[in-house]
C-alpha cells in the first residue's frame, strides 16, 4: 500500500507555522536567564538567580506539591463520577438520556465566571459546617475542580463506550452476568484506554485552573498557576519566567517520550522478526 510523503513545500509550510506558534514559548527563555529584579530580556550577562529561587523559596515547591496533590484528587474523582454515569447511561439507557448527559456537560459550556461564583458561594457555605472541605482548603479545590473536569471525562469515556459492541454485554447479561459484573469484567476492560485518557485530561486541567481558584482561595490553599498570577500581578516576578521554562521541557520531555515509546516497539518487533 502507497504511503503519502509530504513535499518540501508542505514541511517548509508546517515548520513556519510550528515556529510561529511556539515563539511565544521560546521567548519565554532568555527572560528566565534576566540577572534584573524585573521581567525583562537579559543585555550580555546571564544569570540562574531566578532558577534558584525556585529551590530557595519553600512558597514555589510547595504549591508544586498542592497542585499535583489537587490534580491527582480531582482526576480520581471526576474520572470516578464520569465513567459511573456514562456506564449507567450506556448499559440502560434511561428513557431521558440526551437530558442527562446535557445536564453533566453544564460546566463545559457555562462561563467560567458563572461557574466560579457559584462555587464560591458553595464553598463558603460548607466552610461552616465542615471547615477544612470549604473556602481556602484543598480539598475544596479539588471538589471544585472535579466539578469543572466531570465533562471532559464523561466525553472521552462516552467516545470510548461508543467504540464497544453491545453484543458483548448482551452476551454476559444472557449468560446470567449482574449489571456489576458486566461493567467490571466485560465493559470496563474494553474501554480502559478511554478511562486513562480522561485521568490524564483531568489532572492537567486541573493543574492549570487559574480562573475558578481566584475565587475560592486565599492565603491558604495557593496553587502554582495562582502563585504565576500572584507574581504577575503583584510584583513581576522573573522566577516566574523560571519556572514555565521548566514546565516547558517537561512537557517536551514526555511528549517525546510518548512519540518514542511506539517507535521503540516496532523497531524491537522487527528485529525480533
Amino acid at each position: 500500500m502507497p504511503t503519502y510523503r509530504p513535499g518540501p513545500v508542505s514541511l517548509i509550510a508546517a515548520g513556519l507555522v510550528a515556529a510561529f506558534l511556539l515563539m511565544p514559548l521560546l521567548a519565554v527563555v532568555p527572560v528566565s536567564f534576566t540577572p534584573a529584579r524585573m521581567l525583562s530580556m537579559p543585555t550580555g550577562e546571564l544569570s540562574l538567580r531566578h532558577y534558584r529561587t525556585l529551590l530557595e523559596d519553600p512558597r514555589w515547591l510547595d504549591s508544586i506539591l498542592l497542585s499535583i496533590r489537587i490534580g491527582i484528587v480531582s482526576s480520581a474523582f471526576s474520572t470516578l463520577l464520569a465513567l459511573l454515569f456514562s456506564l449507567g447511561v450506556w448499559m440502560f439507557q434511561p428513557r431521558f438520556t440526551a437530558l442527562l448527559v446535557g445536564f453533566v456537560l453544564l460546566p463545559m459550556v457555562v462561563p467560567p465566571v458563572v461557574s466560579a461564583i457559584t462555587l464560591y458561594f458553595l464553598l463558603t457555605s460548607l466552610s461552616g459546617a465542615i471547615p477544612w472541605f470549604g473556602y481556602d482548603t484543598w480539598l475544596g479545590v479539588a471538589m471544585a475542580h472535579s466539578i469543572m473536569t466531570v465533562p471532559f471525562a464523561t466525553v472521552l469515556i462516552l467516545v470510548a463506550l461508543s467504540q464497544v459492541d453491545r453484543r458483548i454485554d448482551l452476551a454476559a447479561r444472557g449468560l446470567g452476568a449482574t449489571p456489576w459484573q458486566r461493567a467490571t469484567q466485560v465493559i470496563v476492560p474494553n474501554i480502559r484506554f478511554g478511562i486513562v485518557t480522561a485521568a490524564l485530561l483531568s489532572f492537567v486541567l486541573s493543574w492549570e485552573e487559574i480562573g475558578v481558584t481566584l475565587f475560592i482561595t486565599s492565603v491558604n490553599a495557593i496553587t502554582l498557576p495562582r502563585l504565576m498570577w500572584m507574581g504577575l500581578r503583584d510584583n513581576i516576578d522573573p522566577a516566574i519566567a523560571a519556572i514555565s521554562v521548566i514546565l516547558i521541557v517537561v512537557t517536551i520531555t514526555i511528549l517525546a517520550l510518548r512519540s518514542a515509546g511506539p517507535l521503540f516497539v516496532r523497531n524491537k518487533g522487527a528485529l525480533r522478526g
